[in-house]
């Protein structure tokens, strides 16, 4: 977790210090729909390492964007879903989706 001397100045940068990474982002896309848990993430997101997601988890989680539950079962069960934090990114995820809609029309267009 960043500290707030550890923030960049800009605010886009701070964005993206927080989220840019191609697999925090699709994290919380799926996260938007539900909770997950770690396999099912794994199994999804095509590519993704079992090091690389763990890490993305934690620091997704250490800067409160997304919160695990851990049910007290045999054997244990855990889910990701996203904080209240998380939840107001999805205007920039949103419009990310909306973006990448139009960008793919115009481009079946050229």
């Amino acid at each position: 977790m960043m500290t707030k001397e550890e923030m960049p100045d800009c605010p886009v940068a701070t964005t993206v210090a927080l989220i840019g990474s191609k697999w925090k982002l699709l994290i919380i896309r799926n996260l938007q729909v539900r909770p997950w848990r770690f396999n099912e993430l794994r199994k999804d997101l095509e590519g993704i390492s079992q090091k690389v997601l763990t890490d993305s988890l934690r620091s997704l989680e250490d800067d409160g964007i997304i919160t695990r539950t851990v049910y007290p079962e045999v054997p244990p069960r855990v889910e990701y879903a996203l904080s209240e934090l998380g939840e107001s990114m999805r205007p920039i995820i949103d419009s990310m989706e909306a973006w990448g809609i139009s960008y793919k029309k115009s481009m079946a267009n050229t």
